[in-house]
């Protein structure tokens, strides 16, 4: 079990699955480098989609800037 910093708990299985298809979509598009890898941008989004927390409270947890 991974924890995000707020401590919202997410399946590692889950977390894995969706960096995996990020990492494939990102090599099918020719993306050459993303500020979050594909690990934490899956964190990111499973966080977001379990808690619903506003793109501010995100920004903020992971780093990085809202429009990210």
């Amino acid at each position: 079990m991974l924890v995000y910093p707020s401590g919202v708990d997410v399946s590692s299985s889950a977390l894995r699955f969706l960096a995996a298809r990020l990492r494939k979509h990102r090599h099918a598009l020719g993306t050459r480098w993303r500020r979050l890898s594909a690990g934490r941008q899956a964190l990111l989004t499973l966080t977001h989609l379990r808690n619903g927390q506003p793109y501010a409270q995100l920004a903020a947890g992971f780093g990085i800037g809202t429009t990210t």
